[in-house]
């Protein structure tokens, strides 16, 4: 049995994901250099660490495997904006982008649900995409706010948040 490229993409595409923009820097001029993913997931708890992946053809790969740190900006439904943003090939991404340099040097982008600064972990291939594993460092997040999620190829709305966790 073959299976089509459109009827996977489809079928992909039936599993509502957040959004999320990786973040690190060029290791040898430290330039911002961010992508959005929504191929992202926690991996282990002790120790704590996360995944995500990205297409080998990716131009900033050589940046987010070469530098050693990466960040995971998962983000609030408000920034649907920078996650067209950076999923574009533009070279200007970077441009008003509010942002602190997290504890190893990569962009936390301010106004996200959360921040996972990582180390590099491991490398693994698969197929046509590179999987990287970190190593959470430091995490910053905020209470409240609704995620911007992705279903069938658009972005939805969330509703309303629920309350804080106590």
């Amino acid at each position: 049995m073959t299976v089509d490229d459109r009827s996977f993409r489809k079928a992909l595409g039936c599993f509502a994901s957040g959004v999320t923009v990786v973040t690190t820097l060029t290791p040898d001029s430290r330039q911002p250099v961010g992508v959005t993913v929504s191929a992202f997931s926690s991996l282990s708890l002790d120790p704590p660490l996360v995944l995500f992946c990205l297409g080998a053809k990716t131009s900033s790969l050589e940046a987010f495997t070469n530098f050693g740190h990466f960040a995971i900006n998962m983000l609030a439904e408000t920034q649907r904006d920078l996650s067209i943003r950076f999923a574009s090939r533009s070279d200007d991404k970077w441009a008003g982008v509010d942002w602190n340099a997290g504890k190893s040097g990569v962009p936390l982008i301010k106004g996200c649900l959360a921040s996972l600064e990582c180390s590099l972990e491991n490398k693994i291939d698969g197929g046509d995409h590179l999987i990287l594993i970190g190593r959470v460092q430091s995490i910053k997040h905020q209470e409240g706010g609704a995620p911007l999620l992705y279903f069938r190829g658009a972005y939805m709305n969330y509703g309303p948040p629920p309350p804080p966790a106590q």
